[in-house]
């Protein structure tokens, strides 16, 4: 489709779109939901978060910079390290990378929006009102001591009797949730809402970057869920999952952490090297070197990280073979992070770079990334591995990548992008000071723990004895942790100051070539221009004035609402006009449901829990219920006589693709329940275990085949959605009716039969992981009961109409979703004692 042509704007047309987009005031800013307020709010909830976790490494530090050191004891020294990783990892680093693309795709892409503002917002204060809430255990003595990877036996209610691991355990899934919840947000609104003709080879590598880490969170996050839910069980209702006396095993919830927590790493790395990507082209005036060869490289290195998760786990007694294949892995991942590095190095080499703060902190992170990335190197190595395990040299090497790899970054970007929020540039003369204090203090704190790893210093002691040698490199760590801290601290008075001037437009400071620069309004952008290269604002410098002037697509609003355009997955042609939400409370007080549900259980108030989970969902069916109507006509002009359609339904629309990647993260969870059940299927010696029995096949059976039926009635009744007259739906709903009966029937004969073969699974591990598969399915059965329900009101309500039946059309998938897994988690307890006899 060719871009409009040039024509008067009708007065007005601006104004209209200012009075749309305009955000709320006063204490109803909090009912923001565009990405513009809710990437600051994101990014300044993770920056607090960041303070507070360095905060708990200063006191850790302080503790052993002189040995013998009594300032803090061992129970507080255990919850400081724990809540200090924790924080960092699931409160900072995922955050503020999401955070980061929530604020700058929809200008980087030329969209007004991500697809989904609610779940922005609900993402976001879910992470923010539970995150806050579980750092607060500190000052009531309840916070996990068990470490930020929570191993059991340790964890387990023998060893860690309190409800600090309970707090873990349970505060740790609704930040996942959160987590989860913005990675669909980043996957749908990157590969559908770009400006028409920005394909994907010309989509900004940042944009990239966050779409294979929003598709790594899909896959490697659920197992993390699936690893808290058996400890929880286990702890709350003695189901031994990892009681190696009762049939379980510690080694399972190593397995199923790692696959999470080793591809984390580069959750976090991949964006910031986009980031990376973003700022060398501009800062060196050139296009970035190899771009389709970095595209190619973040894609490598998401698929090779899922092949290291037992790199944490060489000294752990797994096979020859696991330990050589995964050691291989290990190496083979710095093939495409390297690419990445020679880019950088080559771009910088062709253009003409100025050593301005985001160029020093640039070169700071490639200095200190690949110190970070050789000592990983040497760490694949299994005889270097058993020897520096768990010793301060893998604290040194977790620090040089993390804090190399994302922290220097993020601060770049901070110098880079702040011209953005109000126009202005942080001071560069303080930005040289900043820069010097943290790369200097943090060589300082981390470089002498390599050392001190090497002379024997393990990890996680609270104090050592004078005499071993490793009091001057401790007291080098300390010293270096506090300049760290300086310069951290003189970076955020000099925001302060910088955030409080007046706003002004940026006038692309930088001369950057990318969309992000346009002019910035609270709309996003004025009109959505057209894209024919990787830079547009280098290949068309008149762009801005032409976007201000309307001249492109959707230069106003069609139905005096928010608005967007949807554009198909791989070669951005405008496919139909999307509207969006505007401000809403529905999002905040879901949030707050869903974290006083999470909360409320970790200290054994069921009911209350229960009301707030209730109130979490009617608020969700609530925003749901305005999302899914009617256009008042079918086709609108977007610009110049341009004729598209208001809206889509199935595989067209975004809702669709968003109900997919929410199964793909639910089958994930499955996937690693099924794991589970093998795993401690093949550990005993007879499966099943003495004791145990399977239930007849008939009963397995007969619920499959009502699984089967209810969905092929939701078939039926996609099909027999003709018209939009509620009184013409019955048929539907009586199918809708059926199919409930029969997915509810499916679970009587699931837990009947297992009964009635006598399933007790606090007896052995194998039990238990029949009883998570049947108490996974059976969760699943209330959640379809609750679609079945809302579809059938939004029938009778007159709602559901042919235009208007994406609520029948994400329920049906959903539907078959249920049914595999139900058919599938059978046919597994059935099929693999018979297999391992």
């Amino acid at each position: 489709m060719p871009a409009p042509s040039p024509a008067p704007r009708p007065a007005g047309e601006r104004e209209a779109l200012e009075r749309a987009w305009e955000p709320p005031r006063g204490w109803r800013h909090l009912s923001a939901v565009n990405n513009t307020r809710i990437g600051v709010f994101y990014i300044a909830t993770a920056m607090l978060f960041f303070v507070l976790a360095g905060i708990l490494a200063l006191m850790m530090r302080t503790q052993l910079a002189v040995p013998d050191n009594d300032l803090i004891d061992a129970r507080t020294y255990n919850q400081l390290f724990t809540m200090h990783g924790t924080v960092m990892m699931f409160l900072f680093a995922v955050p503020i990378v999401e955070a980061v693309a929530i604020y700058l795709l929809p200008g980087m892409l030329g969209a007004r929006d991500l697809p989904f503002p609610l779940l922005s917002a609900y993402a976001f204060w879910a992470y923010a009102i539970g995150g806050l809430a579980f750092f607060c255990t500190l000052f009531f003595g309840q916070s996990p001591d068990g470490g930020w990877f929570m191993y059991p036996p340790l964890t387990g209610k023998e060893f860690s009797p309190g409800r600090g691991a309970d707090w873990w355990l349970l505060g740790i899934g609704f930040i996942e949730i959160s987590a989860i919840a913005g990675a669909i947000e980043l996957i749908v609104g990157i590969l559908f809402t770009r400006a028409p003709g920005m394909t994907l080879m010309r989509m900004p590598i940042f944009a990239w970057a966050m779409l294979v880490s929003a598709l790594m969170i899909v896959i490697a996050f659920p197992a993390v869920i699936a690893a808290t839910m058996l400890l929880e069980l286990e702890r709350a209702f003695d189901w031994p999952f990892f009681i190696p006396a009762r049939g379980g095993d510690p080694l399972l919830w190593q397995h199923l952490f790692w696959f999470f927590g080793h591809p984390e790493v580069y959750i976090i790395f991949l964006p910031a090297a986009g980031m990376v990507s973003m700022m060398a082209a501009t800062l060196a005036g050139t296009p970035l070197v190899g771009h389709r060869a970095v595209v190619l490289a973040l894609i490598g290195v998401g698929v090779v990280s899922f092949a290291l998760w037992a790199h944490h786990m060489f000294t752990a007694g797994l096979g020859q073979l696991s330990l050589l294949l995964v050691s291989a892995a290990s190496f083979i991942v710095a093939i495409p992070s390297g690419v990445q590095v020679f880019a950088w190095i080559a771009t910088f080499w062709r253009g003409r770079v100025t050593l301005n703060a985001p160029t020093l902190f640039l070169l700071g992170f490639h200095f200190i990334f690949v110190l970070g990335g050789l000592t990983g190197v040497m760490v694949a190595v299994l005889p270097f591995d058993w020897q520096a395990h768990d010793s301060y040299f893998i604290v040194a090497h977790l620090h040089y990548v993390l804090i190399g790899g994302m922290v220097f970054p993020v601060f770049a970007g901070f110098y880079y992008w702040a011209p953005l929020f109000n126009g202005h540039r942080l001071s560069e003369r303080w930005g040289r000071w900043v820069f010097g204090l943290m790369f200097g203090g943090f060589n300082l704190a981390f470089f002498p723990m390599h050392i001190a790893g090497l002379l024997g210093m393990p990890r996680r002691v609270y104090t050592y004895d004078g005499s071993l040698g490793w009091n001057a490199l401790n007291m080098l760590s300390t010293v270096g942790a506090y300049v760290l801290a300086a310069g951290v601290l003189l970076f955020f008075v000099d925001a302060v100051r910088t955030l409080r001037r007046p706003e002004q437009d940026h006038g692309d400071p930088w001369r950057a070539g990318t969309l992000e620069w346009l002019p910035p309004r609270e709309y996003g952008v004025r009109s959505i221009p057209p894209v024919d290269s990787r830079y547009p604002l280098w290949q068309r410098p008149a762009l801005p004035q032409e976007v201000e002037a309307g001249r492109f697509w959707l230069p106003g609003t069609v139905f005096g609402g928010r608005e967007t355009l949807v554009t198909s997955l791989v070669a951005a042609r405008p496919m139909h006009l999307l509207r969006l939400p505007t401000d809403s409370w529905w999002p905040l007080v879901a949030a707050a449901g869903t974290a006083g549900f999470f909360l409320l259980l970790t200290v054994s108030q069921p009911l209350p829990a229960f009301a707030c989970g209730v109130l979490a969902v009617a608020c969700i069916m609530r925003w749901l219920w305005d999302s899914d109507q009617p256009p008042p006509v079918a086709t609108v002009d977007v610009g110049h006589g341009v004729q598209l359609p208001v809206g889509a339904r199935g595989a067209a629309s975004h809702s669709w693709w968003a109900m997919v990647v929410l199964i793909a993260v639910d089958m994930t969870i499955f996937a690693s329940l099924l794991f589970t059940h093998v795993h401690l299927a093949m550990a005993g010696d007879v499966c099943p275990p003495p004791g145990a029995a399977l239930p007849d096949r008939r009963w397995p059976a007969g619920a499959g085949l009502l699984l089967a039926a209810g969905s092929l009635a939701m078939v039926v009744a996609m099909r027999a959605l003709r018209s939009a007259q509620a009184r013409e739906q019955r048929g539907l709903r009586l199918l809708v009716a059926f199919a409930m009966a029969c997915v509810a029937g499916s679970a009587v004969l699931d837990i009947g039969g297992h009964l009635q073969a006598g399933l007790d699974p606090r007896a052995q591990g194998w039990s238990a992981s029949v009883g998570m598969l049947l108490g996974w399915q059976g969760f699943h059965v209330a959640v379809l009961m609750l679609m079945g329900g809302y579809l059938l009101v939004r029938s009778w309500a007159g709602r559901l109409q042919p235009a208007a039946r994406a609520t029948l059309d994400n329920t049906a998938l959903m539907w078959h979703c249920v049914t595999v897994q139900g058919i599938v988690g059978a046919l597994a307890v059935q099929l693999v004692p018979r297999l391992l006899g």
